[in-house]
């Protein structure tokens, strides 16, 4: 009787490449670059949340961003395994986690600040760090470092 489960081969997922090798330290600078690149993706929706990863090396230059979820109005599903396969095949050293609330406000909500905890320790276990979550809303941005909930 012969297995159904066969050796298979895997795609190793794309992260899209930037032009240049910017230099992401601080929030703002992460609001910029979602501002200058997520929106004009084609699968980007301004009313469905998206959560993306700008994957970064040792020096805090960015390697490319790759989407790891696509939700509805007020949600968007993540797991660890998502979040971070982009990151080890790029032997990334850090990730900024970034998603949009369609909503225009970008106050953490209480899952936000749970989903993120999970991925910090997570990044623990894996020694690649999650050097900030940053929301975005309407022209504004809430950056989850600053206000002390990346320490577990």
């Amino acid at each position: 009787m012969k297995s159904k489960y066969l050796p298979q081969e895997f795609k190793v997922i794309c992260v899209r490449e930037c032009v240049g090798t910017e230099l992401i330290v601080s929030p703002e600078q992460a609001f910029k670059y979602w501002r200058d690149n997520i929106p004009q993706a084609p699968w980007f929706d301004p009313m469905k949340e998206a959560f993306v990863i700008l994957v970064l090396n040792t020096r805090k230059r960015i390697l490319g961003h790759n989407l790891v979820a696509l939700g509805s109005l007020d949600t968007c599903f993540v797991s660890p395994l998502q979040v971070f396969r982009p990151a080890i095949a790029c032997a990334a050293a850090s990730i900024i986690l970034a998603h949009q609330h369609p909503s225009g406000d970008p106050t953490p909500s209480e899952a936000d600040i749970k989903v993120t905890r999970d991925l910090v320790r997570a990044g623990q276990l894996l020694k690649i760090e999650i050097a900030d979550h940053i929301i975005l809303g309407q022209d504004r941005h809430v950056s989850l470092r600053e206000h002390g909930y990346l320490s577990c």
